[in-house]
């Protein structure tokens, strides 16, 4: 990402970075009426217009889709910096947040599949430019997520499509971390044990569909073996030993392949569930654990690139982490030993950590942007 040599922001950059800001809105209300209609599923006490009962039918669609899917977009977008890119978070964006408000009719899932479809575009277009390995797990996660909202949109029930958007997660994260391998030693162990992996994944996908256990067994031991892959090559064991942000970004992912370990097990041993405190415990290690803790770790450095705005890492950064993997523990305790309190009380710690990793990232920014900042 270029380097900002002047803190002069002309008129044509700021239009940018207030689009970028609309659409980046878009995605992050996504994310609190997900969280709002996620707390009322548990449930939570909160107040919820008639109007907008998606946000509890539609909690997981909202996070991944309008949430996840427009600002990973985004970020896409800014890199290439091509006016058309910005397509694919509008879509998602503009989808999602009409699912948000309580429309009903069938245009908003359709928006979200054909945001995802050019995503695929975008996906391809970036392995054009830079054809490796990381770009093309990368495209291969686009692929899923395209295929999880076609099949969502052609009226499949959630439960039968979240392994293609957990698909679509995973494979992103994953193809972030593989570029970054470059800086280690090479190993004759690391290509092969990842393509295995894939190709798991994939078999597992399809499999699932003629036989939904033999198909969870085999994307469970995908994941298991992403899970060790990630935690045995990830530059994150380097890194740890430097203090400050690259020690922060560290423990985050570190933690987070922790819980992906976790998600891979109730895979393994409990697909396909369709609801209830398994289906619940399942998902979140995945969703809350793996993937949070991949957004803390992350977003110190893409928020930055997306808005335009340089930002101090600060030590308080670690609050946020902290109560999130706390309060994931009490959550999954809550759902294992059949204690509601402990649920509860872990699906508002939960909630309690997203929304101060936001307040950190907030008073992180330096505003306006100086002379360093990242574009």
């Amino acid at each position: 990402m270029p380097i900002s040599q002047s803190s002069t922001i002309t008129p044509l950059q700021l239009r940018h970075r207030l689009g970028r800001v609309v659409l980046l809105l878009l995605g992050m209300s996504c994310l609190i009426t997900g969280i709002w209609g996620g707390l009322l599923r548990v449930p939570v006490a909160l107040p919820l217009p008639v109007s907008h009962a998606n946000w509890i039918s539609f909690h997981g669609p909202l996070m991944v889709c309008g949430f996840l899917g427009t600002v990973i977009s985004l970020e896409r977008a800014v890199g290439l910096r091509s006016l058309w890119t910005y397509l694919v978070p509008l879509l998602t964006g503009v989808g999602a947040a009409a699912i948000a408000a309580g429309v009903l009719a069938p245009w908003p899932r359709w928006a979200l599949t054909a945001g995802s479809v050019l995503f695929v575009v975008v996906a391809v277009r970036i392995l054009f430019i830079q054809p490796n390995l990381s770009n093309g797990v990368m495209g291969l996660g686009a692929v899923a997520w395209t295929g999880g909202n076609w099949l969502w949109t052609r009226g499949h029930e959630i439960p039968q499509v979240v392994l293609w958007w957990l698909t679509f997660l995973l494979l992103t994260i994953t193809g972030e971390r593989i570029e970054l391998t470059r800086f280690q030693k090479p190993s004759p162990w690391s290509r092969p044990w990842l393509l295995t992996a894939l190709v798991l994944l994939s078999a597992g996908l399809a499999s699932a569909w003629i036989s939904p256990r033999t198909g969870g067994v085999v994307i469970g031991l995908a994941l298991l073996a992403l899970a060790a892959w990630l935690t045995r090559f990830d530059l994150a064991w380097r890194t740890i030993r430097h203090p400050g942000l690259p020690r922060f970004m560290a423990v985050c992912l570190l933690s987070g392949y922790a819980w992906l370990f976790a998600t891979a097990v109730f895979v393994l041993l409990k697909w396909p569930q369709t609801s209830g405190l398994m289906y619940d415990v399942t998902l979140h290690t995945f969703f809350v654990g793996f993937v949070f803790s991949m957004i803390f770790g992350h977003a110190p450095v893409i928020f930055p690139a997306v808005l335009g705005l340089p930002v101090q890492f600060r030590w308080t950064s670690y609050v946020p982490l902290a109560v999130l993997h706390v309060s994931l523990l009490l959550r999954l305790l809550g759902d294992l030993a059949s204690l509601p309190t402990l649920r509860l009380w872990g699906a508002l710690g939960n909630a309690a950590a997203v929304g101060l990793f936001l307040l950190n990232m907030v008073f992180g920014f330096s505003f306006p942007p100086k002379s360093n900042s990242i574009r």
